[in-house]
């Protein structure tokens, strides 16, 4: 499940390259990035289907003990489609941000409606077989990673698809697809506002009946970064201080939650005895 935190953790990369590289070392990145990018595509496009793939062919699995790392594979392409929305606009030539546009809108098409079904079966697994082992705490919050990247990602190939429609004589198309960004991107953050809720909670209840450290804790990072990317971005393109307010709130939660991790993480590893799977953990534990 984990191998499609790999494309994703390149596509952070990429990201970092396109913000701060341009100002270090000049334009000379943005061909780097962009072949990047492209392995980032393959990559990620082989985690969403042959992993699935394995998981209904070599692997068993049951819904009692099902958990949102599911979507872990999956969401690598969308994260990937987010990432190829950025670097349209660094791209020289029309028909490169064309192309990098339209495989975007595709990775985006791949990922989300399979996460969301997923999302779909974990609800029912919530309801029929309640929390999962303290050990998967966090994985409560990874629901919100697709939400948040997707509506990021419409968000951000919208904003400049009508410039980039316009060049190959599709105006009108460009103009449709901003339009929809702007309301998918909308509608997705709503629904992330009911799994963040939702996440909340669970994760209070946790904590109450006590909850060690472990390496899973980072699910508490990256699904709640990219909501505040998507909440920020909305803020930005609705000029509505609502979301701008919101957004910057969340950051500072990311902030908090990250450095708390970061120092268990190091204290962790200096110890020695971090190191164990969350997933390994839970079924050593069902086992006694």
């Amino acid at each position: 499940m984990f191998f499609g935190t790999i494309p994703m953790g390149l596509a952070t990369i990429i990201n970092g390259l396109l913000v701060f590289g341009p100002a270090r070392w000049g334009d000379a990145v943005v061909p780097v990035a962009e072949a990047l990018w492209w392995l980032d595509v393959a990559m990620a496009l082989a985690c969403g289907v042959l992993i699935p793939f394995m998981m209904f062919t070599r692997q068993e699995h049951s819904i009692e003990k099902m958990t949102a790392v599911w979507l872990l594979p999956v969401v690598a392409a969308e994260v990937a489609a987010a990432c190829g929305g950025s670097l349209t606009a660094h791209l020289a030539t029309t028909s490169a941000q064309f192309t990098v546009l339209i495989t975007s809108y595709v990775l985006w098409a791949y990922s989300v409606p399979v996460a969301l079904s997923i999302l779909v079966i974990l609800l029912l697994r919530l309801a029929l077989h309640k929390l999962p082992h303290e050990s998967m705490a966090a994985s409560s919050w990874l629901a919100l990673g697709p939400i948040g990247t997707g509506a990021l990602g419409m968000l951000v190939m919208g904003s400049d698809a009508p410039e980039i429609f316009a060049a190959h004589g599709l105006a009108s198309v460009g103009t449709v697809a901003a339009g929809v960004g702007v309301i998918v991107g909308t509608l997705f953050w709503g629904l992330g506002l009911w799994w963040m809720a939702l996440a909340g909670l669970i994760t209070l209840r946790y904590f109450k009946q006590g909850l060690a450290f472990n390496l899973g804790w980072w699910a508490f990072t990256f699904p709640l970064g990219v909501y505040a990317l998507a909440t920020l971005k909305l803020g930005a393109t609705l000029n509505l201080s609502f979301f701008d307010v919101f957004g910057v709130g969340l950051v500072a939660m990311l902030a908090v939650m990250w450095s708390i991790v970061a120092v268990h993480t190091l204290a962790g590893a200096y110890r020695g005895h971090l190191f164990v799977s969350p997933c390994i953990a839970a079924r050593v534990c069902a086992r006694r």
